[in-house]
């Protein structure tokens, strides 16, 4: 079964559509599980967020459980588009 909730592990990932594009990284993940989508995160902000240091800030789109079709290592896809 794939794995569909959200860690702070899974921070600085890489998010995409059911198309394939990309549409931005996670930034942030709640206790409850709800993730933070950045979609055009800075380079510092990338690192930030795979460190465990990033910020939600107001362009960032909640996600939560019944968005996420799969989370593998290194990315996270969607179930429809964001």
């Amino acid at each position: 079964m794939p794995k569909r909730t959200l860690e702070e592990g899974d921070e600085g990932k890489r998010v995409y559509n059911t198309d394939g594009t990309e549409v931005g990284r996670i930034v942030g993940v709640t206790d409850d599980g709800r993730g933070y989508v950045e979609p055009d995160p800075t380079l510092a902000e990338t690192i930030k967020a795979k460190l465990g240091w990033g910020e939600v800030t107001a362009d960032a789109h909640p996600l939560d459980e019944g968005s996420i079709e799969e989370i593998t290592d290194d990315e996270v896809h969607l179930r429809g588009n964001l």
